[in-house]
């Protein structure tokens, strides 16, 4: 179900974000699939998911990927995830088509960060959002995740607001 989300200027950016933001604007969807975005304002684990994605791959395809990863493994519970043998996640992650096209890396990565929304975010990334911090603090704590450098880290803001986690429109 397409949602009303107040734009927010991103003209300094650039990019396949960006791209899905002005179809957002245009029509109404960020992946190019309803459903698709639902999953993600759903999930914020996916959302957190698809920003790790984003990096050497359409930026739509990166976002999606965490749907195709929780169609192959029933569920995005990151406790399961970082708990899961190595080589059993990184046959479902690059199961065609592939949850990233990088799939060693962005399979070791993703358990990584799994391994740590789950021990200090209780399993949910919202919770790196929800306490009322900052967007510094929460770029912070995302740059402490392996494959969160500091432009990725930036990126936040726009997918927390545009996937309708938190508001950013008041910032400016």
């Amino acid at each position: 179900m397409a949602i009303d989300i107040t734009h927010i200027d991103y003209s300094h950016m650039s990019g396949g974000l960006v791209r899905m933001m002005n179809r957002f604007k245009e029509e109404g969807t960020l992946t190019g699939e309803i459903e698709e975005d639902d999953v993600l304002r759903n999930d914020p684990n996916a959302a957190l998911l698809g920003l790790l994605y984003d990096q050497r791959v359409r930026a739509e395809f990166a976002f999606t990927g965490p749907i195709r990863l929780k169609n192959r493994l029933g569920h995005l519970d990151m406790a399961k995830i970082a708990a899961m043998d190595f080589d059993a996640f990184q046959e479902a992650f690059a199961e065609s088509p592939a949850v990233h096209r990088f799939t060693n890396k962005m399979a070791e990565n993703t358990q990584k960060v799994a391994g740590i929304i789950a021990e200090e975010y209780d399993g949910n990334a919202a919770n790196m959002w929800n306490d009322g911090a900052d967007l510094d603090t929460i770029e912070k704590r995302l740059r402490k995740l392996p494959g969160f450098g500091k432009g990725k880290a930036s990126k936040i803001k726009y997918v927390l607001h545009y996937f309708g986690h938190r508001d950013f429109s008041d910032d400016g």
